[in-house]
């Protein structure tokens, strides 16, 4: 229901509400003195902390040959790379590279989390 939420465009147009918000009210703060735009700026900036950190920490978490390590099995033809590519990508959105390590890759919750990825992919929906 809510798979835009998992969206890099969601995400994108997240910190960009968050920086006109905290432009908006550096300005308004600059012309008016008042505190409460400090007040505002310090609670948008802890917001958008909350809200992007827990995708940053997963994505940024995978060195570049770590993420080559993974996408270097995706091979064949064009539809198959594509998913590979794909499931790889959602991959490291999900898990940091030490939690995908420590993962037990034939638990239920594991091939439940492939299955929807795969369906995600698959999936030429709206978003």
């Amino acid at each position: 229901m809510f798979d835009f939420l998992d969206s890099d465009w969601f995400n994108i147009g997240l910190e960009i509400v968050f920086v006109i918000l905290i432009s908006y009210d550096v300005k308004k703060y600059f012309e008016t003195r008042k505190r409460e735009y400090i007040v505002n700026i310090v609670l948008t900036i802890g917001f958008a902390i909350w809200a992007l950190y827990p995708y940053y920490n997963s994505y940024v978490g995978w060195q570049e040959e770590q993420k080559k390590e993974m996408l270097s099995h995706c091979s064949g033809d064009e539809n198959s790379t594509k998913l590979c590519r794909c499931l790889d990508d959602t991959t490291f959105k999900s898990y940091t590279y030490d939690e995908y390590k420590a993962l037990d890759k034939n638990s239920s919750e594991y091939r439940e989390f492939l299955k929807e990825a795969k369906e995600d992919c698959l999936d030429d929906g709206w978003f």
